[in-house]
């Protein structure tokens, strides 16, 4: 297992005190802070992953706290492994790693006792996970595109160029939307304001996972009464929407009858992108509306249908559906053009949801700026990107498509390789958080 572990770049991590610390790649030092001690590991932890994903195989991370000091091997799927400090292999000597800047000098911290060597018999056996992993990473493949694709296509793979940085980001993207998960998860879109680019957020999401993942992904309009997200979508032979998939729901809570097939009659199918839309009430006549018990019995039952639900939400942050919406969320998605109302609106969405008590999934929600003209304002980018940057995990921009100008039924194919990738990459950044 050693023998995988890069020694470069050296990685060292201080919790310093029970909210903050710090880590160090290669000298280069960065603060952490959480709101507790596992908060503070936990920033640590994402920071390492991500150095790992670049170098796309594990790295040693050296930890140093009150209790003394460990090495972990750190993949770049996040597993962490720990380290004998006594491997030579793979170890970085202590010498050789420099301490970061403002963590207390070594004679201040407690000395840990020196560890003994281990007998043959209390060594580790060696497993078949330890086997596995020691394997070498899968060659990356032939490139397919720009000049290197069409540079071996034209030669018969006689010249094979390595495939560019922006096919292993492309290739990387895919791989992540298509991770396995740990059971059905829930995107939920949200901005109070009405033209925030939420219902074509949500259709794109779910039309990127559904491409990428083979179906069982679902995009759901939970507006209270009326939305839009069925227009938006590619027609089907009815008209059903959620309030009589509602209605019929217990036929479909009877799980030894329950058939996925029979929420066709239901849901709207959304073809090649491998998706499914279930639409708000379209009864202009109707008075129903959706409220948190349907929205929370809803999502019970699709639950036990679908790997991805990606829910488009109302205008109304107050409604109990909205609410609820957001409760269920395992990511949630800020969206916001690039125009300071919908910002403005986005920017106290966030400051709602902290006095409501969703600091936590704030933190790891994923922003996406859209930009509605071909050039944005560029002062007002650099001012959303600062101001959601130090709120949200990752904010991310998508460029302005005609296709998407008329508010009309999505045409994925329609759209400009430059949206489809924008979209894939937003994806790919919200499957990082399921």
């Amino acid at each position: 297992m050693s023998d995988t572990v890069a020694t470069y770049p050296r990685i060292v991590a201080v919790v310093e005190t029970q909210t903050g610390g710090t880590v160090s790649i290669d000298g280069r030092t960065t603060p952490v802070a959480g709101p507790d001690e596992q908060g503070v590991r936990k920033e640590i932890h994402a920071l390492v992953t991500a150095t790992a994903m670049e170098l796309h195989r594990p790295v040693r991370l050296t930890t140093r706290d009150a209790l003394g000091e460990q090495q972990f091997a750190v993949h770049p799927d996040g597993r962490m492994e720990p380290l004998s400090l006594l491997d030579e292999t793979a170890a970085v000597p202590p010498t050789a790693v420099e301490e970061p800047t403002g963590a207390a000098p070594a004679s201040a911290k407690p000395t840990p006792a020196a560890p003994q060597p281990m007998t043959r018999a209390e060594a580790r056996r060696p497993t078949l996970d330890d086997l596995l992993q020691s394997r070498p990473p899968a060659p990356l493949g032939p490139a397919t595109m720009g000049w290197q694709g069409t540079v071996r296509r034209l030669t018969g793979g006689l010249v094979s160029p390595r495939p560019s940085e922006f096919e292993l980001s492309h290739r990387s993207a895919i791989e992540r939307v298509q991770r396995s998960l740990r059971g059905p998860r829930t995107v939920v879109v949200i901005n109070p304001k009405g033209g925030a680019h939420k219902t074509t957020a949500t259709l794109l999401l779910a039309a990127t996972f559904g491409t990428h993942r083979g179906g069982s992904t679902l995009a759901w309009d939970n507006n209270e009464t009326r939305g839009t997200l069925g227009w938006r979508a590619q027609p089907a032979r009815h008209q059903n929407t959620a309030v009589d998939l509602l209605r019929d729901l217990d036929r479909f809570n009877d799980v030894r009858n329950a058939k996925v097939g029979d929420l066709d009659n239901y849901t709207r199918s959304q073809g090649s992108t491998q998706f499914d839309v279930l639409a708000s009430d379209e009864d202009a006549a109707a008075s129903s509306t959706i409220d948190a018990r349907a929205f929370n019995e809803l999502h019970a039952a699709l639950s036990r249908f679908y790997r991805v639900i990606v829910v488009d939400t109302g205008n109304n942050m107050r409604a109990s559906n909205w609410e609820a919406a957001v409760a269920a969320a395992d990511q949630l998605v800020i969206v916001s053009t690039l125009r300071e109302d919908t910002a403005a609106s986005a920017a106290w969405l966030v400051d709602g949801l902290y006095e409501k008590g969703h600091e936590a999934k704030i933190r790891e929600a994923v922003t996406v700026l859209a930009s509605p003209t071909k050039v944005p304002d560029p002062q007002l980018h650099t001012r959303l990107h600062s101001h959601f940057n130090s709120l949200t995990r990752a904010v991310l921009d998508v460029p302005h498509d005609p296709a998407l100008v008329d508010g009309g039924t999505l045409n994925f194919d329609a759209l400009t390789a430059e949206t489809r990738e924008a979209w894939l990459q937003v994806t790919a950044t919200v499957a990082d958080g399921l």
